[in-house]
């Protein structure tokens, strides 16, 4: 069946790119919703965005949506992953800026938030989408593969320079509450040259060793360092996720990511529907819906990182 929040929940923080302090409320909603965002700064014209993939205005940094207005709201892709991955189709999401808090770089508060609330059902089938046929997209070295399976599978293999990351793999089967136990709580990362060309040009303005994971080289800058040996793949799974939700609703596939981003997968997002018979739309029954991300999952479950 499908899901909403049992209540509204309520995070504050500031955007990663823009440094701005930043309030947001998720908002229960009726079945067939689906998730939408609401910027409650804009006065005049439509406020309103869904969280569709065919909103998604392409960038290498993160996942923005953009309306016919031209409002937007970008970085979406943690709450988006932590809705996936707790099992919730729908929901509003209230902005007063730009883009969402990014809090400590991961979807572990989101997750917490959204479990210590609770989680109510609806009277109405998941709707889902069932891959068919293989459906491949590349481009710079990057691949990003949807591959038919009874289940959610996420696939992902990186490879960076800096020897802190270097080559790292992981697959998981997303059911039963895997994102939370094993994702959510995964941190952005990047390197420290990065950041400074960032900063150069105006972005990442709020961005500290508290809310992303920081490389140079061998060396782990930010505090503690990993939480994982390999988070900084865990991390690129929970970003795919949330990106793969914009879909619409959970798919029954396997993702294979290798070095892709957030507008690869998008990418691929339009060539799974663009492309005829590799997809269909399923309302799931009792057993199928038991496969989905998020069915099992209870709060002392969730890592206690955040």
């Amino acid at each position: 069946m499908q899901n909403t929040l049992k209540t509204s929940i309520v995070f504050e923080g500031v955007g990663l790119h823009t440094g701005e302090t930043i309030r947001m409320v998720l908002r229960p909603a009726s079945a067939g919703h689906g998730i939408w965002f609401r910027r409650t700064d804009i006065q005049l014209g439509n406020g309103m965005i869904p969280a569709l993939w065919d909103m998604v205005e392409r960038s290498p940094l993160c996942t923005k949506l953009v309306n016919e207005s031209g409002v937007s709201v970008s970085t979406v892709e943690h709450v988006m992953a932590a809705l996936a991955g707790c099992g919730i189709h729908n929901a509003l999401i209230e902005i007063d800026g730009p883009e969402v808090p990014i809090l400590d770089g991961s979807s572990a508060p989101f997750v917490r938030g959204i479990m210590a609330r609770g989680v109510r059902r609806l009277a109405a089938p998941v709707l889902a989408f069932q891959v068919l046929k293989e459906v491949t997209v590349e481009k710079d070295g990057a691949k990003a593969t949807l591959l038919p399976c009874d289940n959610f599978e996420i696939e992902f293999h990186i490879d960076f320079a800096d020897a802190a990351i270097g080559r790292q793999s992981k697959t998981l089967d997303m059911h039963n509450g895997t994102f939370a136990r094993e994702l959510c709580d995964s941190r952005t990362f990047c390197r420290q040259a990065d950041v400074d060309a960032m900063h150069a040009n105006g972005l990442a303005l709020g961005g500290t060793l508290d809310n992303a994971v920081v490389v140079d080289g061998e060396e782990v800058l930010s505090p503690g360092g990993f939480r994982y040996e390999d988070e900084a793949v865990r991390h690129k799974m929970l970003d795919a996720l949330g990106d793969l939700s914009l879909a619409g609703g959970p798919i029954f596939g396997r993702y294979v990511g290798e070095r892709a981003g957030h507008s690869l997968t998008n990418t691929l997002l339009r060539a799974l529907f663009q492309t005829p018979g590799a997809v269909r739309t399923v309302l799931c029954d009792e057993e199928q819906s038991a496969r989905l991300p998020g069915q099992g999952l209870v709060l002392a479950e969730i890592p206690n990182v955040a």
